[in-house]
């Protein structure tokens, strides 16, 4: 993406009667992903629900292939703040003209102009899909052993991080990233509000997590909630 070779990391979360996927990569990744279920033994005819934790493009991405492609009926929860940007009734927060200026020109020189001009339209025209469910702060989902939403903004107005309870383990989306194997703050740079997003921070502190799934950078374990409460109180 835009130069460089990005890696994200989607979750799965699954037992006898579920299986969901949580953020969906970007657009063009469904294979990717189809493979890494395959991988991980839970192929994609298993999917049951699809969990969207914000609007922006690399967690929408295959949205609408994965339903299109799907043989059963797939519920897509997410906030209700980012609800109209994930179905197309809100422009994408950011997503602006200048972005996408920025993005098309930061490729590299010898991208084809048909590829240039395919990404433009991308991102101009991003996926969207319904949301059958809404979900908010604090609520319950009696799925898979017990998953807790945690209303995380500032990364997006919306943004949502979930808590298994069973395996004690925090998908943290865009809250949290990791990087060189170290847990980190939010990104200021891709907040809508850097401040809120750090304040959400304190609300990860209230649970007992011995791992954390950041979509970037992937999977942390080590004292997971010391390392927190020094993110929320930096």
């Amino acid at each position: 993406m835009m130069g460089r070779k990005e890696t994200v990391y989607p979750a799965l979360i699954w037992d006898e009667d579920q299986m969901i996927l949580v953020d969906t990569a970007y657009p063009g990744q469904l294979p990717l992903l189809r493979a890494e279920m395959e991988r991980a033994g839970m192929p994609f005819e298993k999917l049951t629900k699809l969990i969207i934790t914000h609007q922006d493009l690399d967690h929408i991405g295959n949205l609408p292939t994965i339903l299109h492609e799907s043989a059963q009926k797939l519920e897509v929860l997410a906030h209700a703040v980012e609800k109209p940007f994930i179905q197309g009734e809100k422009r994408l927060l950011k997503i602006t003209p200048e972005a996408i200026a920025q993005a098309v020109n930061s490729l590299p020189p010898e991208v084809p102009e048909e590829w240039r001009a395919a990404f433009k339209r991308t991102l101009e025209n991003p996926p969207k899909a319904d949301v059958d469910r809404t979900v908010g702060d604090a609520e319950e989902l009696p799925y898979c052993g017990g998953i807790t939403v945690i209303s995380t903004p500032g990364h997006t107005p919306g943004h949502i991080s979930l808590y298994h309870r069973p395996s004690k383990t925090l998908i943290a989306a865009d809250a949290m990233i990791v990087a060189d194997g170290q847990l980190l703050g939010p990104e200021p740079q891709y907040c809508v509000d850097a401040n809120q997003a750090v304040q959400s921070l304190k609300k990860l502190t209230h649970y007992d997590i011995e791992a954390v799934i950041c979509y970037h950078g992937g999977l942390y374990r080590g004292d997971a909630n010391r390392r927190i409460a020094e993110l929320a109180n930096g």
